[in-house]
Order: C-alpha cells, then sequence, then structure tokens
C-alpha cells in the first residue's frame, strides 16, 4: 500500500506502518488515488446527541479514525463513559460503522493507552489470516479495507497534508467536530484475499425444565485457545490454555454434572453452551447468537466463564464492564450471602466486556453476567 502525500509516495509496510485486511471481500481489493478523510472517532449514537460525520459523505473513501471514545483523555467530558470504553471505542464498532457508511475502508490511528495493547499486539493480531462467521453479506459489516496504522505513519500523513494531528485529536473530542479531508493525500494498491472454509463447533447441553420449559437460562464458556506457537525449551509449541479458558469448561461441565446430580429439575431449561473460536474474534458466539437454539426473546438471563480464579477464595468479585446488566443486583444478593462484595471493573478502559463471549448475546438484549474473582485473596490478599 502506497499513500500519496501530494505528489510523493510514502510506502506502508505491512505489519510495521499499517495492518491492512478485509473480511467483507473476496478475490482482489484495489485502490486507486482514494481520497482519505479524518473522521474524528467515527461515532454516531444518537442518544447521546453524537454525529462525528455530520452528512459528510464517505462513500468509496477511507476514513481515518482514532480508538476508544470521545471522552477517554478527558473523563471530565462525560460526553460518553470516560475511562469506561463503550462499545463506540471497540475497533470492531469503527468497521462496522464504516461499512454502514459505505466508506471503502477505515485507518485506525494506534494509541497504545486508548487501545489497551501496543503495536505489537496490533501487528500479531492482524498480519495473518483473519477469521469470521459466514455472512449473508460480508460487506454489510466490514469494508474493503479494515487497517490500523502506526502514530509515526500517521504524524508523516497528516504532517504533509498540512493538519496537526494533536489540534485534530483534541478537536475531535467534541460534538461540534465535523470531519476534514486530508487534502492532497490519497491511497493506492491493493492486495488478493483468498478465503477457505473452515468448520469448528459449538456444543450445548441442555436440562429440560419443568415449570417453564420455553424459557432458558445459559451458562457459557469457550473451548478454544491460541494453537500452535514458536515452541520452547523443552519442544512444547502448543498453547495449552489451561486458564483461559479450560478453567470456564472445567466450570460448565461440573455445573452441568451437578446440576444432574442433584435429582431435581429446574423451573426454566437450562443450557450450558461451550462456543468455539473465542480468540478469533467471538465468532462462535456470534454465530450462536445469530442462529439461536433458544429463542433470544425466551432466554432470560446467563453467565459467561471466561479464565476462572484459580488462586483461592477472594472477598470480592469483580463485575466487568460494571453497570451494563440488570443481572448484577442479584450477584450483589448472593456475594453478601458469602459476606464477598462487588468491586467495578479494575480497567474499564480496556474494554474487556466487549472482548468475551457474552457480549454478541447482550447486544441482542439478553441479560447476561461477566464477573470475575477479585484481588483480595481470603489468604493473603491485597
Amino acid at each position: 500500500m502506497t499513500v500519496s502525500l501530494k505528489g510523493q509516495a510514502l510506502p506502508l509496510t505491512q505489519g510495521l506502518d499499517i495492518t491492512a485486511s478485509t473480511r467483507g471481500v473476496l478475490g482482489a481489493v484495489s485502490f486507486a488515488d482514494t481520497p482519505l478523510v479524518f473522521a474524528g472517532y467515527g461515532v454516531t449514537a444518537p442518544e447521546r446527541g453524537w454525529d462525528d460525520f455530520k452528512g459528510v459523505d464517505v462513500k468509496g473513501k477511507i476514513i481515518v479514525v482514532l480508538i476508544n471514545d470521545p471522552d477517554f483523555y478527558q473523563p471530565e467530558l462525560k460526553t460518553f463513559n470516560g475511562k469506561a470504553m463503550t462499545y463506540y471505542g471497540r475497533w470492531t464498532y469503527k468497521f462496522e460503522e464504516a461499512a454502514r457508511k459505505g466508506a471503502a475502508g477505515v485507518m485506525i490511528i494506534h494509541d497504545s493507552a486508548a487501545a489497551s495493547y501496543g503495536w505489537g499486539t496490533v501487528k500479531n493480531s492482524w498480519s495473518t489470516a483473519q477469521f469470521d462467521i459466514v455472512r449473508p453479506d460480508p460487506s454489510a459489516t466490514s469494508p474493503k479495507l479494515e487497517s490500523w496504522i502506526s502514530a509515526e505513519a500517521a504524524d508523516k500523513i497528516f504532517a504533509a497534508a498540512g493538519l496537526d494531528l494533536n489540534a485534530l485529536k483534541v478537536a475531535a473530542r467534541s460534538k461540534d467536530f465535523k470531519p476534514v479531508p486530508l487534502e492532497g493525500i490519497t491511497l493506492s494498491g491493493g492486495y488478493k484475499v483468498a478465503a477457505e472454509e473452515v468448520v469448528s463447533r459449538n456444543i450445548i447441553g441442555q436440562i429440560k425444565g419443568a415449570k417453564r420449559p420455553d424459557e432458558t437460562v445459559f451458562y457459557m464458556a469457550h473451548w478454544d485457545h491460541i494453537g500452535i506457537g514458536t515452541p520452547d525449551a523443552d519442544g512444547d509449541a502448543i498453547f495449552n490454555g489451561a486458564v483461559d479458558n479450560a478453567t470456564g469448561v472445567a466450570a460448565l461441565i461440573e455445573l452441568a454434572r451437578a446440576f444432574k446430580a442433584s435429582g431435581k429439575v429446574p423451573d426454566r431449561t437450562v443450557a450450558f453452551i461451550a462456543v468455539t473460536a473465542e480468540e478469533s474474534g467471538l465468532l462462535g458466539s456470534e454465530y450462536y447468537a445469530s442462529n439461536p437454539i433458544y429463542p433470544l426473546a425466551k432466554t432470560v438471563g446467563g453467565i459467561n466463564m471466561d479464565a476462572l480464579n484459580v488462586s483461592g477464595r477472594t472477598r470480592n468479585v469483580e463485575v466487568v464492564g460494571s453497570g451494563q446488566s440488570s443481572l448484577e443486583d442479584d450477584l450483589k444478593t448472593l456475594a453478601a450471602a458469602q459476606n464477598r462484595i462487588l468491586t467495578p471493573d479494575e480497567t474499564p478502559e480496556a474494554g474487556y466486556f466487549f472482548r468475551s463471549d457474552h457480549f454478541p448475546l447482550a447486544k441482542r438484549g439478553v441479560p447476561v453476567l461477566y464477573a470475575a474473582s477479585g484481588l483480595d485473596m481470603v489468604n493473603g490478599g491485597v
């Protein structure tokens, strides 16, 4: 890929300056002098009175956006949730909104603090094969170019356009922000997109309810990990995922065993759902949420178990994504019965609520809970 800086070519090297890919196009992707537009945080949030696009037509253009939410660096603005990321701050939303606007592509400017991970994570995650579920129209959620660009590359591009990127970052924190064309800056280049269908499976067990069998409560855990990597000193190259997420799967199996061994039939149907491909983008849970076995309107609640505590009992329960679930009041009551308290998300800016398998169901309105043992250990606590 090459950016033309008013006639001067700036090559963008995959993995070093940019991570370019797509899940929305098969065959070949190409760009020829495609214009760039800075669209702030790339957010359309009518319930917050927020629109970064202001009616500007970005169809066929590359939008350049910032990661996280507009008030991440100024929580006192209270335009979103401050340090607590909303879904508008996630890279997945940026790509989806670009597709809805008809943009040819997205460049997310990397920022380690706002993303909660460094460029190395971006490089390792986005320079290899990308996965998605089979969708009727992939282009509806994925533009032709889904990319991150390094902060250094972004500085060069904006400077060549005669723009102060730091000043624009501050301007983008305001509701009055309007998109800024990068005059004289275009993108050219392309790449081939090869696709292969890979079959994996979700595994579901159930105990049929006695009184309200048409209503469902579920427990969920993902059964995958990150696969095979570089061998260690002993030649072992397998990432076993003992904590993430064999602990969750073990809990899922034990819960099913305990329900059955109790000899009591629950009022509602209880489902035990082991989902695949969480590490590849919540794909198993996204597929289930798109093709539910149990109607979502009749799914009254669920608990996601991901990387459970293996260190011992704690005095607190940490709620990941505090305030996001109507089940928190129930959890508070149950925790109090164990002389424990609820504590808020330790790192809300990382957006972990949007990064585990409950989220595809939560965004479709299903009450779900994602909790973790806290850090205040009964033995040797903080």
